[in-house]
């Protein structure tokens, strides 16, 4: 069986594919009509991708406790190990990243608060405390305080891939 860390990237390419088609359908409909249902599934594949994203960093997590055994914390774990192995950027981006994953889940806290102190910084967008929206007019926009568009969720993919590499797990 092949590792996850070998899967996550692609799997997740190919899910946004799919993704991408059929929003195409759902934007075509959406200008002949105007369907508040077609709103509806833009919102839908939104949506989706938030789901994907936390759940891939779920499953690393489950991954990552196996391979550190039950004494330790596992995203606490790693980041040390990738602190001795001096690699200082992969370790910002995991904790940029952890902390967006958990904004998703939990909503604002201490993690909404640490990304906002770095929004200059982050490889993606937050939504600031003075911000309603990401895209004023976008219609498929969902409650979220990350944008969760293809590129973070495929930085999340690639993210855990070398992550991974690194550990060699």
């Amino acid at each position: 069986m092949h590792k996850f860390s070998e899967l996550v990237y692609r799997s997740t390419s190919v899910s946004l594919e799919r993704m991408k088609e059929w929003e195409f359908e759902v934007m075509r409909e959406l200008q002949k009509n105007g369907s508040s249902i077609a709103v509806k599934n833009l919102q839908m594949i939104k949506l989706h991708k938030a789901i994907i994203a936390i759940g891939m960093f779920s499953l690393f997590e489950s991954i990552l406790q196996n391979a550190f055994g039950e004494e330790s914390y596992a995203f606490e774990e790693a980041k040390k190990r990738l602190g001795k192995l001096d690699k200082v950027e992969l370790n910002k981006s995991f904790k940029y990243f952890n902390k967006a994953i958990n904004v998703l889940k939990h909503g604002k806290g201490r993690s909404y608060d640490f990304l906002v102190e770095n929004s200059n910084s982050l490889p993606f967008r937050i939504q600031l405390p003075n911000e309603a929206f990401f895209n004023e007019g976008d219609v498929s926009e969902v409650v979220t305080l990350i944008d969760v568009d293809d590129r973070f969720v495929l930085d999340c993919a690639k993210l855990i891939e070398d992550i991974s590499n690194e550990l060699k797990i």
